[in-house]
């Protein structure tokens, strides 16, 4: 489809499926490499609701023994960050320890990241790395690097493939970008 209507919104297509199943190929692929012999127990941290597609693909494509945990954090409102950081369900599991891979759907301003790091890094995580589908780096200003990216986007906002307006895009394969 070219365009979606979401909410009173429409959006057009952004990033076809094809090309964010080679981007997410192009991740595992460094994941198998970095962590085929990476000693400890490793975990995927979902982060819920709009990395669930991502996280199932990689999960797929992973060659390495990893945990799967999750937790849900909320920062927005319609299409813009309210800049607070709520956490809405904890973390699924213990995480001291452990090598823990965040797999976010896209990372804007870092302000969730930052958080949840600090958060893993107090409660004893061995490793923790930042795994996302979307950056965008014209907004990132953080100094946590971002350790796997599958794609960058200018600062637009999208929908689909777990992204979601109001609750609502997250079920499309592709990403659609706001058609103003």
């Amino acid at each position: 489809m070219e365009k979606i209507q979401v909410h009173e919104k429409t959006f057009r297509l952004c990033i076809p499926y094809e090309k964010i199943e080679k981007a997410i190929d192009a991740v595992a692929d460094k994941l198998n490499r970095d962590y085929k012999d990476k000693k400890g127990s490793n975990a995927f941290l979902c982060i819920l609701n709009g990395s669930i597609m991502f996280t199932a693909e990689l999960m797929k494509r992973s060659r390495f023994d990893a945990e799967l945990l999750t937790m849900k954090i909320s920062s927005y409102e319609g299409t813009t960050s309210t800049g607070v950081i709520r956490e809405v369900i904890g973390l699924s599991g213990e995480v001291a320890g452990k090598n823990i891979i965040i797999v976010e759907d896209i990372v804007d301003s870092g302000n969730t990241i930052e958080v949840i790091y600090n958060d893993l890094k107090a409660k004893g995580a061995a490793d923790v790395k930042v795994c996302t589908m979307l950056s965008k780096p014209g907004c990132y200003k953080k100094d946590i690097p971002l350790d796997y990216v599958a794609m960058e986007i200018p600062d637009d906002f999208v929908v689909g493939f777990g992204l979601d307006y109001n609750e609502l895009g997250r079920n499309y394969k592709d990403i659609y970008i706001l058609d103003e």
